[in-house]
């Protein structure tokens, strides 16, 4: 599917995102090893997190829709079932990264792979300290899906020095080590999102900015609710337009505000975004609140490498903000876009270029000067990413002519009805 899209002469209007696709994804995996039937609110029904749910109802766990939630009942720690096929964790790296240190602990042979894209994805670095944990995985010579996880005599604790920041490798080893001996350890020198530790209430230490995350093995829990705020990821695109397009007002409610995520916030604003955020009074771990956002001109800002974990799915919307915003835009540090859903340092070059931005690449990120004026030359391609094409939307509502975003339809991924609602804003 492609979209057209003209340029925009203002936004106007509420925002109501999709559950945070991160929380939800876990939320589903943690109710499905608890005791009794947890209850999750606001829960994401885009493609991925549905992936993710079609892999535990293969592996025995039972669900129920209501209006207001979806109700799980979980079967507890290591007695997930045996699935008859192979599971499909579709494009979905969460997906397959965190419940391959599910399946490490269960009793049984499994299998889990993806979609094209997903089986180019590298997983060298959640088998490796699994494997460090006694847990038996195979992969392609190219430590690729599919992967082939078999029972394991048994895993032990490790204590385990993340080499790349990755909040998937974490929860992997967190989830893995549920079903261990002893107690495993996560030591993180860059801090990665925190969702995981924050609903199974783990320990946590900070030591000169290095964080420390424990769990100890074989501890049952009981089933509980997740209320699942609005993703901040999703949030960022509205934001940017909100600001790139005058006579622009839009208020975004429900956000997910936690502190791993809130980096691109703290960038908007020192780029000059005219922004309010009001924090909401709530018991759950995870924050949440209300965000207005009104026309701004902004101007690039040094980014400083720390902060590329944090708002690592940011980068394309914040690209579009810099080819707008006075200065040089650059982003270093950021090798990890090149092993996304696409390479995203390419993707987003490509696509600049194609509206006139002269775009350098480096291994790492990418560099422009600002304040340009977007003509469209060709149609823009989504690389079949849903980042990318949310991305090249905003793009196209402050570009200089009508412009086309092809295979525009992975959206769905994260975000169905993204173009209907980025649409009903310039009514």
């Amino acid at each position: 599917m492609n979209v057209v899209l003209k340029p925009a002469k203002h936004l106007r209007g509420e925002v109501r995102l999709p559950g945070d696709k991160s929380i939800t994804h876990r939320a589903m995996m943690i109710s499905a090893l608890a005791e009794g039937t947890s209850e999750i609110v606001g829960s994401s029904s885009a493609a991925d997190p549905m992936s993710t749910l079609d892999c535990l109802r293969a592996l025995g766990v039972e669900r129920h829709t209501t209006r207001e939630s979806l109700l799980i009942r979980g079967r507890g720690l290591r007695k997930l079932l045996k699935p008859q096929h192979v599971l499909d964790a579709g494009n979905s790296g969460t997906t397959i990264r965190l419940l391959t240190g599910i399946l490490a602990g269960q009793a049984f042979s499994s299998m889990i792979t993806g979609d094209d894209a997903l089986r180019k994805r590298p997983m060298k670095r959640v088998i490796d300290p699994l494997m460090q944990m006694g847990a038996r995985i195979e992969a392609t010579e190219s430590q690729t899906p599919p992967l082939k996880i078999s029972p394991a005599n048994r895993l032990h604790g490790i204590d385990y020095v993340l080499p790349v920041p990755s909040a998937q490798v974490k929860s992997a080893i967190l989830l893995a080590g549920l079903h261990a001996e002893g107690t495993t350890r996560v030591t993180e020198p860059v801090a990665t999102r925190d969702h995981t530790e924050r609903m199974l209430g783990l320990t946590v230490k900070v030591s000169d900015g290095t964080r420390f995350v424990e769990v100890n093995g074989g501890q049952s829990f009981e089933a509980r609710k997740f209320n699942v705020p609005g993703d901040i990821s999703a949030a960022t695109f509205f934001i940017v337009a909100g600001c790139l397009i005058q006579n622009s007002e839009l208020h975004i409610a429900g956000v997910g505000l936690n502190p791993t995520r809130t980096a691109i916030l703290g960038i908007l604003l020192e780029m000059g975004a005219k922004m309010q955020i009001e924090k909401i009074e709530s018991s759950d771990p995870e924050p949440i609140g209300n965000i207005t956002v009104r026309s701004s001109p902004l101007r690039n800002v040094r980014i400083d490498p720390d902060l590329i974990p944090s708002l690592i799915d940011e980068i394309p919307a914040l690209a579009v903000a810099g080819a707008i915003a006075r200065g040089r835009f650059e982003v270093r540090g950021a090798s990890e876009l090149r092993v996304k859903e696409s390479d995203r340092v390419k993707s987003i070059s490509q696509n600049l270029k194609k509206l006139g931005v002269q775009a350098e690449e480096y291994e790492d990120g990418i560099a422009f000067e600002g304040e340009n004026e977007l003509i469209p030359s060709t149609p823009l391609d989504s690389y079949g990413d849903h980042r990318i094409a949310m991305a090249m939307g905003v793009a196209s509502l402050v570009a200089a002519k009508e412009v086309e975003v092809r295979s525009a339809e992975c959206v769905d991924i994260s975000f169905p009805g993204f173009w209907d609602v980025l649409k009903s804003l310039t009514a």
